[in-house]
């Protein structure tokens, strides 16, 4: 018999991660490397435990992360998102408890594209009397 295998696509700024989620004993992989050879951080590596603390469930998942793009905290905040949904499908009663600390939703916060006149998004070019 196959052993239940639980997934969920998280998404923050330019990152995307694929979670998988396996019942273990809390060991968590993240591009085919451990979490504390991944993030340098303390913070990051909290982030994406964050969702285990809020359902109880610390040790009962290994957690198996494939994410690309954007910087560390984007990518530690789309793992974040993807463990919560990924717990989801495990067990839909968790699904209040995430909400409430706001782990299913998505953060829309991208970064703002550059108008034409404009050095950058916002950013005039430099002003000269004469």
């Amino acid at each position: 018999m196959a052993k239940a295998r639980y997934y969920g696509t998280g998404r923050r700024k330019k990152s995307i991660a694929r979670v998988y989620l396996v019942p273990g004993t809390g060991k968590i992989t993240i591009n085919k490397r451990d979490i504390d050879n991944y993030f340098g951080l303390e913070t990051l590596k909290l982030i994406v435990n964050q969702p285990f603390g809020v359902t109880d469930t610390k040790d009962k998942f290994d957690v198996s992360v494939n994410v690309k793009g954007g910087g560390f905290t984007g990518q530690a905040g789309a793992i974040r998102h993807g463990i919560s949904r990924a717990l989801l499908q495990a067990d839909s009663d968790y699904r209040p408890f995430l909400k409430k600390a706001g782990f299913l939703t998505r953060d829309p916060r991208m970064k703002e594209r550059k108008k034409y006149g404009l050095k950058a998004a916002r950013r005039a070019p430099q002003f000269s009397k004469r």
